[in-house]
């Protein structure tokens, strides 16, 4: 099986948008994981619009499976994961003001920076993930970097789905197997969907785990949670 890893932060967004603490982002993790979720996913940023430094810390001690947190590695950003020590960390190429997650590093141009960083993280133990587009030679780059993971960014992949998707996921399975081959694990993830995912991962070796979040929400203010969490667990089989 393939983790699915739910990504909170837009339950952060409507608790964010009236106050309070309706509806209530910790409980909400835990009922991922009740129902079937592999991990949690947060992306904490600088100014909170979303995700607080404050549910990472009260996150840590109530998730069960695999706890994630994907940001830009600035200090702020390194001194909150190195103090939470999560399972995984991604690594993001994010400017404090962008909207969502959308391309990858230029890991050859960062790679002083990026191997830092890493080193970093898994002398805290810590599994690092690099996010990136589908160049092979920016993946192999990304191996280099000592990272046990990278996450591949999949929106050219969901824009062009409709259209063509065999064409829309041929590099996604060239970038798995270079991946694969420069033995990095593959993660992905950024506009997956019930729509599209199945046939993502019938296509995209390797894979070993998704992290998706604003369709999934989406999803379950039709679905539901729960049977949201399982259609997706079933597009993964």
């Amino acid at each position: 099986m393939i983790n699915l890893s739910v990504n909170v932060n837009k339950i952060a967004t409507l608790r964010n948008a009236r106050g309070g603490n309706i509806p209530n982002v910790q409980q909400v993790a835990m009922d991922c994981e009740r129902f079937g979720a592999d991990g949690i996913t947060v992306h904490p940023r600088p100014d909170e619009r979303h995700i607080r430094r404050s549910d990472v810390f009260e996150l840590r001690p109530l998730v069960r499976t695999e706890f994630n947190i994907e940001g830009y590695p600035s200090e702020q950003f390194m001194e909150l994961v190195l103090s939470v020590r999560p399972t995984q960390a991604t690594l993001v190429p994010d400017a404090p003001s962008a909207l969502t997650s959308s391309a990858g590093w230029e890991v050859e141009s960062h790679m002083a920076f990026l191997t830092d960083i890493v080193d970093r993280l898994k002398e805290a133990g810590i599994r690092t993930s690099i996010f990136v587009g589908t160049d092979l030679d920016n993946i192999r780059a990304a191996a280099r970097t000592g990272a046990d993971r990278v996450e591949l960014y999949t929106g050219p992949f969901a824009e062009e789905f409709d259209a063509n998707p065999e064409r829309a996921v041929a590099p996604f399975t060239d970038a798995a197997i270079a991946a694969h081959n420069a033995g990095l694990g593959l993660n992905a993830g950024h506009d997956l969907n019930l729509h599209n995912l199945k046939f993502f991962q019938q296509h995209v070796p390797y894979l070993m785990e998704v992290s998706i979040g604003h369709a999934l929400i989406a999803d379950a203010l039709y679905l539901g949670l729960e049977k949201t969490i399982q259609a997706y667990k079933d597009c993964l089989k």
